[in-house]
C-alpha cells in the first residue's frame, strides 16, 4: 500500500522522506567519505574513478560531477550530505544554496536575510509565487546563464 504524501505538492521542496532515504543511500555515503581529507584528495584527483567505486546510480554519478545539487537531491541526496562536496570543491553554503536557486551568493544571502521566500503564492504548486516552476531558477546568475546561452546560438 502506498504512503499518502500530500507534501509533494509543496513547490521548490523535494522532502527527504524514508523513500528518498533509500533511493540515495549511496551517494549520501559516498558524500560523508568526503569528510576524510585522503578521500577529498582522491576525489579531487579523479572523480569518475572515485565515484566508480560507490553503489551509486549512473544518474546518480553524473548528477554529482556536474556539481547540480538539485539533480543529486532528485536521486536521492540529502543536503546535508551534499555539502560535503561543496566544501571539497572550497564553496560556502551559501554559494551551493544559491546556485540550487539561480541565485548569486549575495542575492541568496540577502533573501535569507529578508526572511526568506515569502509563503504567499508558494503554499502549493499552480500558484504564482517565486518558488514555483515556471518562476525557477531566478536571479542574476541565471540571467548571465541565459545571455551567455543566447550569444553561443
Amino acid at each position: 500500500m502506498a504512503l499518502d504524501k500530500p507534501y509533494l505538492d509543496v513547490p521548490g521542496t523535494l522532502i527527504f522522506d524514508a523513500e528518498q532515504s533509500r533511493k540515495g543511500y549511496w551517494i549520501n555515503q559516498f558524500c560523508m567519505s568526503l569528510m576524510k581529507a585522503e578521500n577529498r584528495e582522491r576525489f579531487k584527483a579523479n572523480e569518475r574513478a572515485y565515484l566508480d567505486e560507490w553503489a551509486m546510480t549512473e544518474e546518480q554519478k553524473l548528477a554529482v560531477l556536474a556539481r547540480d545539487l538539485n539533480w543529486c537531491m532528485r536521486t536521492g541526496g540529502n543536503i546535508y550530505f551534499l555539502a560535503k562536496i561543496g566544501a571539497t570543491d572550497g564553496k560556502s553554503f551559501q554559494q551551493m544554496a544559491g546556485s540550487m536557486t539561480g541565485m548569486t551568493e549575495e542575492e541568496y544571502r540577502n533573501m535569507m536575510i529578508g526572511g526568506g521566500r515569502s509563503v504567499e503564492g508558494n503554499r502549493y504548486i499552480g500558484e504564482n509565487g517565486t518558488a514555483q516552476a515556471h518562476n525557477q531558477p531566478q536571479g542574476k546568475s541565471h540571467l548571465n546563464a541565459s545571455a551567455n546561452d543566447q550569444k553561443a546560438n
